[in-house]
């Protein structure tokens, strides 16, 4: 980790929302920004305030391997030396399942699941191999919709829960000597273009077009901006303390939002657990 408290963080998505909350908090705190983006340009006014030893702006589309590769070969370049990575990179289109077209499912999984972990994969190379002394902070960017599915959400839901299960993995994977903590951050609905009025949506099939429907109505809370009541910037602390936690949580519901689906999930779980943990008795060859 770096000298002090002053830490280099790697963040994906800072051109709006949380990731450009992270980078101005970073800055604002003293410590170093790498922000990743499609469009550097959206930068040039932190780029005109800040000098390159405390901000590289990359370009960076996280559904491109190589493009992602090429990132962190600059960040050893530059830096030599990387504390934290904010897998913060994704898009939302709504849609139900029937609904959807699979250009849109793809991109979606492209950049929430398979651009996360391809910053992933090359986040624990560079801490176990570059850093000295080894080690680092993943943060992964999940959501509400990573722990309780909501109805015209479904593709993108599975990309969260795709996440999620890669993380779970990683975590068992690493060694402990190599001093590497990941955290899933489930964020609740935080002021972001990703929601609101910017949420792409595509033509629902006429069987699903009734306003009473639940995916209808769940589609009136997302596209009022109002639902989205979450402060970025607050987040963006938050993930500050996070990460200079010792032992950080694998699992960190943000939001009272989250909160609520997180209990209800468990709640519905145990409950269903409890009911049919009978049927488990006799399905194996010797159940004695």
């Amino acid at each position: 980790m770096s000298s002090g408290n002053t830490k280099i963080w790697l963040i994906t998505g800072a051109s709006s929302g949380l990731g450009r909350a992270m980078t101005d908090f970073v800055l604002q705190n003293g410590d170093i920004a790498i922000a990743t983006l499609r469009q550097p340009d959206v930068l040039a006014d932190l780029a005109a305030i800040y000098p390159s030893e405390r901000l590289l702006i990359l370009k960076l589309d996280v559904s491109q391997k190589s493009d992602v590769e090429e990132a962190f070969v600059k960040v050893k370049e530059v830096f030599g030396q990387l504390d934290v990575v904010y897998n913060n990179a994704g898009i939302m289109t709504w849609g139900k399942v029937e609904s959807m077209d699979e250009g849109n499912a793809q991109k979606m999984f492209e950049t929430n699941f398979w651009g996360a972990s391809y910053v992933t994969r090359e986040a624990l190379k560079f801490f176990r191999e570059v850093n000295k002394p080894i080690g680092g902070r993943l943060i992964q960017v999940s959501s509400c919709l990573g722990v309780h599915a909501r109805p015209g959400l479904g593709y993108y839901t599975a990309t969260k829960f795709a996440l999620e299960g890669l993380t779970e993995t990683i975590v068992q994977e690493v060694d402990p000597a190599w001093n590497i903590k990941a955290t899933i951050v489930e964020h609740g609905p935080f002021r972001s273009r990703i929601t609101g009025a910017h949420m792409k949506h595509v033509p629902q099939r006429p069987a699903y077009t009734d306003p009473n429907m639940a995916g209808s109505q769940y589609f009136k809370v997302c596209a009022d901006p109002a639902s989205s009541n979450g402060d970025p910037y607050k987040v963006a602390a938050v993930m500050d303390k996070l990460a200079r936690l010792d032992n950080p949580p694998l699992r960190l519901p943000l939001h009272k939002d989250t909160l609520e689906m997180v209990r209800t999930r468990l709640d519905v779980t145990t409950k269903e657990l409890e009911l049919y943990a009978t049927w488990s008795d006799d399905v194996c060859f010797d159940c004695s």
